[in-house]
């Protein structure tokens, strides 16, 4: 017995020591993850020659040999969300592998006041510093000696101030973050000895003005969301490789006076206090901004009233416009080139009561954002002479469509001749025209062949209450429109026949006024149809078997629907493979129930039983109807007899 209790806690203390001696974390090859283990260090197992280590996000206080488990051979080492506040000095002179040390999220703001460098850091090359509570020259401590590093991140600390000597340890970064701090200054020269510096992120920070922007070999500057009021840079003639340049969210009232010699492809200065396109206040020393490499322009929430059509002569380059969000009343191209690269034009939420696009002048144009202008007069072929344009937003606006030409029919008449209707505009024959959204128009009537030889494959007319569609509103559409919305328009019947239109997938039918469905024949392609908020009582059986083929999608709540009425369709719902989002919010009356009945728990038995009492009541009425008939047929008879007996008497 003595002997079976010994082996027992022999047995016992092998599989403690086993269990003491297996790491927590996880090992792959050379790398070892321990992030999220409640660590305060490195396990003390790890494999020799180990070259990552995560140990982030766990409750490491000092940063010591022993916390990292006396292992030097790290390329890669991350130890960000911990409480690291001292760092033993000298620690990394003895990895010569480092490449990679993420210390982000700790309290090094403690350390660095110590006055202690923690270098040389000989071999990094990215160095994350971000969220440690750092203020103005604590980051010294960490790069004085850091010869090989490239990338620095220093984002959400408290830093109020770039010294000229900030970076002078460091002269081979490439990329600087210094995101989310409270920089006020920036010392002249302070980063002009980094000849290598391609990448600077200054935003969100308290930056009031650069007047003399020198960084030549910079290609990425991001100063959004400062309180800039100037950006120039110094007058040139050299060479500058800035490519991007993002000035949004600052209190810019002046375009910014950028170096003549410039590549510059992509600039934005929206949500700025831009009232022109102009680079200074007064005229004469109004400077012409040469932009002839920029691709994407954003100027959208400003207060420009106006742009000259002569402001895009020097941005040849130009594919994307954004003007969003304005005060502008009037946009037109009319010089042949000018904007021939133009693919996407925003101009939505202005205050356009004019625009005009001369032929052969947007020939790249693709997407065209109008909405939210309240247009209510354009050219009638404003569209028409755009030869590449596939989606156009016009929601919002007061725009009426003219009827399919009818010059057609009758060739004799010019465009001078035939008189339109005023204020309305043409889609027939835009070729190329897919995505077009009508919606919040006060539309009243659709055309027939309105969309006629257009490919067309969204089509939004919703929020147009009273719309009358005519029956070949959509003709020309059959093979190619696939969304069709609907929805708000105070539909009770549909003219259009939507049967023809054998692409169709999407339908949105929602929040109208109809009492039936639409006809489709049995080759019909809907996936997706929204009935939603209507007022359909009975569901034609024989429209959701033909729908039932290709339906996927079904949206049913929030219609007064009969339940044994619609049998079918219970049954449809219940065992097919259509699917109905809003299933708990499609429900039926029944005449046995006071409150409407979930359509899932609907049964054939409920109502047969309703029929069979249905039935009996009718029987039962009628067999009290035939007796009251008899009755009074009887009391008929028996008075005439008296009459007759008594005439007899006489």
């Amino acid at each position: 017995m003595a002997t079976f209790q010994l082996l027992f806690l022999l047995l016992v203390s092998c599989v403690v020591s086993l269990h003491h001696h297996l790491s927590p974390c996880q090992i792959v090859q050379m790398d070892v993850f321990c992030s999220d283990l409640d660590l305060r260090s490195a396990p003390v197992d790890l494999p020799h020659g180990v070259q990552t280590l995560d140990l982030s996000c766990n409750h490491v206080l000092n940063l010591t040999e022993e916390t990292l488990a006396y292992r030097t051979r790290f390329h890669h080492l991350n130890l960000h969300s911990n409480k690291i506040h001292f760092i033993q000095p000298g620690l990394f002179k003895d990895m010569p592998d480092l490449k990679v040390l993420d210390l982000s999220k700790n309290h090094l703001n403690v350390f660095a006041l110590s006055k202690f460098n923690v270098g040389p850091l000989t071999a990094v090359e990215s160095l994350d510093l971000s969220s440690n509570g750092l203020y103005t020259g604590m980051s010294d401590y960490f790069l004085a000696d850091s010869p090989s590093l490239v990338t620095l991140s220093l984002n959400s600390n408290s830093i109020t101030k770039i010294a000229q000597n900030t970076f002078s340890g460091s002269l081979s970064l490439k990329k600087i973050s210094l995101h989310n701090n409270v920089i006020l200054e920036i010392e002249d020269g302070a980063f002009d000895s980094l000849n290598l510096l391609t990448e600077l992120d200054l935003s969100k920070n308290s930056i009031t003005c650069i007047k003399d922007f020198n960084l030549y070999n910079l290609k990425v500057l991001n100063l959004s969301k400062n309180s800039m009021e100037i950006f120039q840079s110094i007058n040139s003639t050299r060479f500058y490789n800035l490519l991007y340049l993002d000035l949004s969210e600052n209190k810019l009232l002046y375009f910014p006076l950028l170096p003549r010699n410039n590549v510059l492809e992509y600039l934005d200065i929206s949500r700025n206090q831009l009232q022109s396109i102009s680079t200074s206040e007064s005229p004469e020393n109004n400077t012409k901004v040469y932009l002839k490499h920029l691709k994407y322009l954003d100027i959208s929430y400003n207060q420009l009233k106006s742009i000259p059509e002569s402001s895009f002569c020097f941005m040849r380059s130009l594919e994307v416009l954004n003007v969003s969000n304005n005060c502008i009343n009037s946009f037109s191209i009319t010089t042949q080139g000018l904007l021939s690269k133009v693919r996407i034009i925003n101009l939505s939420y202005n205050s356009l009561q004019s625009l005009t696009f001369e032929k052969n002048t947007m020939l790249s144009l693709e997407n065209l954002f109008l909405q939210g202008n309240g247009l209510t007069t354009l050219d009638h072929n404003v569209f028409q002479g755009l030869p590449s344009i596939k989606y156009l937003q016009l929601q919002q606006n007061n725009l009426k469509i003219c009827a399919s030409e009818q010059k057609q029919c009758m060739p004799e008449l010019t465009d001078q001749d035939y008189q339109h209707p005023p204020s309305c505009v043409f889609f027939s024959s835009v070729r190329n025209l897919q995505f077009l959204y009508l919606s919040d128009n006060n539309l009243l009537t659709l055309p027939a062949n309105a969309f006629a030889n257009t490919s067309l494959k969204l089509l939004d007319l919703s929020w147009n209450p009273g719309l009358d569609m005519e029956k070949d509103s959509l003709s020309g559409l059959e093979h190619s429109l696939v969304d069709l919305l609907l929805r708000e328009n105070n539909i009770s019947s549909l003219n259009t026949d939507l049967s023809s239109l054998r692409s169709l997938k999407h339908v949105d039918l929602s929040t109208n006024l109809l009492t039936s469905l639409p006809m489709w024949n049995k080759e019909s392609s809907i996936e997706s149809l929204n009935l939603q908020n209507n007022n359909l009582v009975t569901l034609e059986y024989s429209t959701m078997l033909t729908l039932e083929r290709s339906l996927k999608t079904l949206y049913m709540g929030s219609n007064p629907l009969s339940c044994c009425k619609n049998l079918g369709f219970v049954h449809m719902v219940q065992h097919s493979a259509v699917d109905v989002p809003d299933i708990d919010s499609v429900t039926c009356l029944h005449d046995e129930f006071s409150e409407p009945v979930n359509i899932k728990k609907v049964t054939q038995e409920m109502c047969h039983k309703q029929s069979t009492q249905n039935y009996i009541i009718a029987v039962v009425v009628t067999l009290l109807i035939v007796m009251i008939v008899l009755a009074l047929f009887v009391k008929r008879c028996h008075s005439k007899k008296r009459k007759h007996n008594r005439s007899f008497r006489a």
